[in-house]
């Protein structure tokens, strides 16, 4: 990556409070599979780029976009077509 891009780059924690919102649960320890290499791991470990308009996240391994987010005035736009997965822990009632 570029100096520019390496001064921009957070880890995924940086966007762990819009995908609390987004999917309503603590999403940073969720394990995903980038679609381009097939790297595993959680949300946290992939690089998070947040100033723009929305939010990228991409794969420390090779680089390439795992998810696109957009929050507008009345909806999220989530592209996750770089993530092979995204595992969610599902919550038993009892």
């Amino acid at each position: 990556m570029s100096d520019m891009s390496d001064a921009l780059r957070l880890d995924g924690n940086a966007v762990g409070g819009v995908l609390d919102e987004v999917f309503g649960r603590e999403m940073t320890n969720s394990p995903c599979q980038c679609a381009h290499c097939g790297a595993v791991g959680p949300i946290a470990t992939l690089n998070a780029f947040i100033h723009a308009p929305g939010l990228v996240l991409r794969c420390p391994k090779c680089e390439e976009i795992v998810l696109r987010l957009v929050r507008m005035p009345e909806v999220f736009r989530l592209d996750a077509r770089g993530a092979a997965y995204l595992q969610l822990v599902r919550t038993l009632e009892r």
